[in-house]
């Protein structure tokens, strides 16, 4: 090493940079889906797997344009790796849906019926919108007290959206 920077794009040794925005906007989503859902009444779970599934891919592809519409208008330029960086950097979105999704459909197997199905994919969505944004605080080097706040603000994000469920379907 000759003291210089490393060159942009360059590979020395820097830590991994990742953005968990869309793990846990994805995980609140997923959340919001759950109550949507179970505010109807009953919901079939192979329904409610394609609806948490199908609505992160409808909000990643959503994201994906904005972000792509507003680099344009900032005048940068969009190719095909460009574009493939940004689905790439937005597909948390999608990802986060499946861990409730899945959750649905093995309720079956745990006895559980449609009601428990709907507890267990919202529990299931708290835990990874609180999860993630732990993580990130914790990976961004924040202080262990940061690190309690983000999970904090998360999960009262979260029994927020429990409280909507409970307001609605009671």
């Amino acid at each position: 090493m000759d003291g210089r920077p490393p060159a942009q794009g360059s590979h020395v040794d820097a830590p991994e940079r990742r953005d968990y925005t869309g793990a846990v906007y994805g995980s609140l989503l997923a959340a919001s889906v759950v109550v949507g859902a179970g505010s109807v009444g009953y919901f079939p779970r192979l329904e409610l797997v394609l609806l948490l599934l199908g609505t992160g891919v409808v909000f990643w592809a959503a994201h994906v344009l904005t972000r792509l519409l507003g680099e344009r208008i900032m005048y940068a330029p969009l190719d095909g790796r460009e574009i493939r960086r940004v689905c790439m950097a937005e597909w948390p979105i999608v990802k986060a849906a499946v861990p409730p999704a899945v959750a649905v459909a093995v309720t079956p197997l745990l006895g559980l019926g449609p009601e428990g199905a709907l507890w267990l994919a919202l529990g299931v969505a708290l835990a990874g919108q609180v999860g993630w944004a732990s993580v990130a605080a914790l990976r961004s080097g924040a202080t262990g007290r940061v690190v309690v706040a983000a999970g904090a603000v998360n999960l009262v994000l979260g029994l927020l959206i429990v409280l909507l469920k409970v307001t609605l379907t009671h």
